[in-house]
Order: C-alpha cells, then sequence, then structure tokens
C-alpha cells in the first residue's frame, strides 16, 4: 500500500467526497486529489499530519503506517528510525540485500544480529 491509496481509503471510509473531506482538513481539493493519485508528495509538517491522524481517527499501528507511508511518499525514512543509529548503521547492508548482493558469513551475522536488536530493543 502507498500513501495514497491509504488516504483515499480512509476518506472512503468516512464517506465522505473529495471536497467534503478536503474542506473538513482545510486542504485545496486539488491538491488533495493530487496526494490521493500520489502525484504531490504528502506534507512534511507533523503537525498538519497529527491533525489528519486525528480526523481519520488513527491511532497506534494504525497511526504508525499512516507517518511510515507519509515519509516513505515523501522518498525519506520515518524520523523515528532516521534517529536510531543501529537503524541507520544496517541500512547499507540491507540495501545491499535487496539490490541482490548475498550477505555470507560475518555480515550477515552482523545484520541479523543489528534486526534483532532493532526489534528488541529491551534486551540490551
Amino acid at each position: 500500500m502507498n500513501f495514497g491509496t491509504l488516504i483515499k481509503d480512509l476518506r472512503i471510509g468516512k464517506e465522505l467526497t473529495l471536497r467534503q473531506c478536503s474542506a473538513d482538513l482545510d486542504i485545496d481539493p486539488s491538491n488533495w486529489s493530487k496526494i490521493e493519485r500520489n502525484i504531490t508528495p504528502p506534507p512534511k509538517d507533523s503537525a498538519v499530519l497529527e491533525r489528519w491522524v486525528s480526523f481519520f481517527g488513527l491511532t497506534g499501528d494504525k497511526k504508525s503506517e499512516f507517518l511510515d507511508l507519509a515519509a516513505l511518499a515523501r522518498n525519506e525514512i520515518p524520523a523515528d528510525m532516521a534517529s536510531d543509529e543501529t537503524v541507520i548503521g544496517a541500512l547499507p547492508v540491507f540495501f545491499r540485500a535487496v539490490r541482490g548482493r548475498e550477505l555470507s558469513g560475518t555480515r550477515l551475522r552482523e545484520f541479523m544480529e543489528d534486526l534483532k536488536r532493532i526489534h528488541s530493543p529491551d534486551s540490551e
């Protein structure tokens, strides 16, 4: 799923037309449409995004998914991930793996250990 699809699904789930939703969120309908169609990225302003989260009633994992997809739509790493040195340190290895360069031996073990630390921060 991408951000545009998500906000369109949320809008439709609230049974709002594009114009109604735009008016409620104080955004130009043309701009909202462009965001829904992934032509324009979502705003970077966290206050605006938090207002949208509140409007759609998103909490917990749904809120995180919304904010993560907004960051990714802007070709950014989500802020909470970008500030984590372990995550940032593991990204080059992850990028190589995704691009098809196999990991082996020590580098593979290091990558797996980093992933475990990321997913189990209380275990340190």
